[in-house]
């Protein structure tokens, strides 16, 4: 058994006025040196509950000289929690006329005055599990000798401690100790409770406080087991949910006044608006009252269970610095010509009680029936050991034996079982002796009448599933009567597009806004900003990442539009030109220009035309294969064919020299072949482009961060030079070969056409080069696509359009004699 924190035996002995002595290693035999300390309220029954509860919240406090008796311990103040008293009284009138429950059992009940003090609960304690003898033992077993089956309280979590570390089987019930270390059933073997522990509340109080957007709270506590233990508990929780502490502080009502001023000059001056307050009700009433001698500016305050539901605080105002019995507290009168005792307050009318005063005409927190929270707890407690007991003295159809002798450990085994309905209100215990964790969000409201009235706004319960457990369902009034919450942060929100950069020595909650100049994300109070994932981009307040737009050269745009009509223009310009000329092929002009490879010029000009189409749209893979390997191939079949229109022209005047011969070994078949020479070359650098490195598409998000450029990755770059320094060659030796046949006599001469055509090809794909390299994203493609079209026109119309246009429009040339330069060639 893990030995019990709260007080040595020895010490807690003295303070109850036993004379101690060891009689065994694990006993120790005390007598009483004084009388015992006698019930508030008393029953007698066949069996009886005790009931310890804190009436009064002040000791008497005395002088020890310790060279004689000590005085007995008296409560004072006032008559705080009576009712909880007389509730436990009701109960128990209620069992007693069940015939469902103890039938023909009469139930009694020793009810005590705490004064909500560890001493005063110790000694009931003592009388409790040894009953009025004068000798008492205490050892690690439990005698029979009990003068109560079971307790209902205590009150506050310290004097429980103290209650359960007396015997493990001090069997106890608490309505309202709520400190999370009572679960511990090592220590604490023998206690429940009806009232959910503060691990719980705990939680709740934090996420409330986040729900509101309070970063930045002041947080008060008692200076006992309740307040140090829940405070540690929320701190934890609150740490977890973001929310920081100004400041933390702790006092108990028996400290010394100046510890309270300080503790109440901490919270004057802060800057927190929120108070979060584990106080037990007598410790909040003597804050408030030394608040209300300076009152801070306005705060609000969130608290616990323990005062924030007790009606005794919505009259703080009327009552502030009062203190005296419950009669004279009533009804402003004294029950005799002195003073009471009790009544340090001096502020009394003066006149006399006369014990006649009317109960119901006066609004007072032991006649307000209308919040019952907690007195429904000790209602709950005194029914779950009556369920108990009623297992154990009881058989299965409800025949009870009335002289059984009744040992405490059977009503805690059978108190571990209990699960039955009161008033609707479902009571069990789990493995730690807790209930199900459900609370009330109470929000204290003023009337119309001025009056303050306890609002049930909201709930939490733990028995729901994560994230579901805390809901809202009614408007909450907040400081001053406000309406919007108030705001409690110790630093600003940070806008969009900035970071937070904490301040030096002070909490997280506490920083200050550094504007991020880079591009990246940075959302609403972040510690850092974050990037954007790779396709995405944040807006122009940077507190949103947006999907990146795509640029490629589309079908849609503008650009795209016209490239492509162009193309189509180019190449219907070619097929007009083609059906010209085979209409006309049997003409002389025709006929002279080498009608074959013209054919195929102007085949290939049309593959030329189209295959830019190729460069527009999305790219694929299919798409970049084809656009850069069909452009290649294509372009050095129309410069073969210039080539060999070049050459034949070339060869044409060598054949008329004497005895040459040369035209047999360059006629149509070797015309052909050195076509398919040429483009076979192309071909075959292209299929190994594909084969071993082929072009595919990418997306290419380094040239612009703020948008994506959909492309095609050459695969090879040295293929695609490749390709392009091939047409290059080509189209240099054609332009070499034709202007050195440009003075030839002939009135058609190809060779000046030609020379121009290369000349406009050479320079369009010279200045393609630096163009193409320096443009980004789609107008690389434009630049392309503006390069086939104007070297395939310059070709079209300088070597076939002044051919149509003697064919169409001026026959009258078109004749042999023209064509062989019978006629100057001025007349052209």
């Amino acid at each position: 058994m893990v030995p019990c924190p709260a007080l040595t035996p020895l010490v807690a002995l003295w303070l109850l006025g036993l004379k101690t002595q060891v009689m065994e290693t694990n006993s120790i035999s005390c007598k009483s040196q004084g009388a015992s300390r006698l019930p508030e309220f008393y029953k007698d029954g066949d069996f009886v509950i005790g009931g310890v509860f804190s009436i009064h919240y002040y000791m008497h406090a005395v002088e020890h000289n310790y060279t004689s008796l000590p005085e007995s311990l008296k409560c004072t103040g006032r008559f705080v929690r009576l009712r909880f008293a007389r509730a436990m009284e009701f109960a128990v009138e209620q069992i007693n006329n069940r015939s469902d429950l103890l039938p023909d059992i009469v139930l009694g009940y020793q009810i005590h005055d705490s004064c909500a003090a560890v001493p005063v609960a110790l000694k009931v304690a003592f009388q409790f599990a040894n009953g009025q003898d004068a000798e008492i033992t205490t050892s690690t077993s439990c005698a029979n000798v009990a003068s109560v089956a079971a307790i209902v309280g205590e009150s506050g979590s310290t004097p429980s401690i103290g209650i359960a570390c007396v015997c493990d089987c001090a069997l106890q019930v608490s309505h309202s100790a709520t400190c999370a270390c009572l679960s511990d059933k090592r220590q604490y073997p023998a206690f429940f409770r009806t009232t959910p522990s503060d691990h719980f509340q705990s939680a709740a109080l934090a996420r409330l406080v986040r729900h509101f957007g309070w970063t930045w709270i002041g947080a008060v506590r008692s200076d006992s087991d309740y307040g140090n233990n829940g405070m540690a508990s929320f701190l934890r929780a609150a740490q977890s949910e973001g929310i920081c502490a100004e400041y933390s502080v702790a006092f108990y009502r028996t400290n010394p006044r100046s510890k309270v001023e300080r503790v109440a000059d901490v919270i004057r001056g802060s800057t927190s608006r929120v108070i979060v307050a584990f106080l037990a009700t007598g410790d909040m009433r003597i804050l408030l009252e030394e608040l209300a001698r300076r009152p801070p500016p306005p705060l609000q305050w969130i608290g616990s269970e323990s005062w924030v539901a007790d009606p005794e605080m919505l009259r703080f105002g009327l009552v502030a610095g009062a203190v005296g019995e419950f009669w004279e507290g009533a009804f402003d009168c004294k029950l005799t010509q002195v003073q009471s005792k009790g009544d340090t307050s001096g502020k009394h009318s003066g006149k006399m009680c006369t014990g006649t005063e009317d109960l119901s005409a006066v609004n007072i927190p032991y006649t307000d029936t209308s919040q019952l929270r907690v007195t429904n707890m000790v209602y709950k407690a005194t029914y779950a050991i009556a369920h108990a007991l009623h297992r154990v003295v009881c058989d299965s159809v409800s025949n009870c034996d009335k002289n059984v002798i009744v040992e405490p450990h059977q009503v805690l085994q059978h108190l571990k079982k209990v699960n039955f309905t009161v008033n609707g209100y479902p009571v069990t215990f789990d493995a730690n002796g807790d209930p199900v964790a459900r609370y009330e969000l109470i929000n204290w409201q003023v009337s119309e009448d001025g009056t303050i009235k306890f609002v049930t706004v909201g709930r939490y319960d733990a028995s729901k599933p994560k994230g579901h457990e805390f809901s809202l369902n009614r408007n909450i009034t907040w400081m001053n009567r406000q309406t919007q919450v108030p705001l409690s942060v110790c630093s600003d929100s940070c806008p969009s597009g900035t970071r937070k950069a904490p301040q030096k020595g002070r909490p997280v909650c506490c920083y200050d806004c550094v504007p991020y100049v880079d591009t990246d994300l940075s959302s609403t109070d972040s510690l850092r900003c974050i990037s954007c994932p790779d396709d995405f981009w944040p807006n122009s307040k940077k507190n949103e990442c947006l999907p990146k737009p795509v640029e490629f050269l589309s079908w849609d745009e503008f650009l795209g539009i016209i490239l492509a009509a162009f193309s189509i223009v180019g190449a219907f310009t070619v097929i007009v030109v083609a059906v010209v000329f085979y209409r006309h092929r049997s003409s002389p002009i025709v006929r002279a220009n080498n009608s074959e490879l013209s054919f195929l010029l102007l085949f290939s000009l049309t593959l030329c035309f189209l295959c830019s189409l190729t460069f527009i749209g999305r790219p694929s893979e299919w798409s970049c294969m084809l656009r850069h390997t069909a452009f290649g191939i294509t372009f050095v079949l129309c410069i073969s064919c210039v080539l060999g229109k070049t050459l034949v022209v070339l060869m044409a005047f060598r054949a008329t020299l004497p005895g040459s011969n040369v035209m047999k070994w360059f006629g149509p078949p070797q015309q052909r072949l050195t076509v398919v020479c040429f483009t076979f070359v192309q071909a075959l650098i292209c299929t190994l482009w594909l084969v071993l490195s082929p072009p595919f598409p990418i997306k290419n998000m380094s040239h612009y961060k703020e948008r994506i450029i959909l492309e095609c990755n050459l695969g090879s770059a040295g293929a695609f030079w490749a390709v392009l320094g091939y047409i290059g060659l080509l189209a240099v030796l054609c332009f070499v070969l034709a202007f050195l046949a440009r003075k030839l006599p002939d009135n058609f001469n190809e060779a000046k056409f030609i020379t121009f055509s290369m000349l406009i090809f050479c320079a369009v794909w010279i200045t393609f080069i630096p163009a193409y390299v320096s443009s980004p994203g789609k107008f690389t493609v434009a630049v392309e696509i503006f390069a086939i079209l104007a070297s395939s026109f310059g070709l079209i119309i300088c070597i076939f359009i002044p051919k149509c246009f003697i064919i169409v429009f001026r026959p009258d040339k078109n004749t042999k004699k023209h064509v062989i330069g019978k006629v100057p060639s001025k007349a052209l």
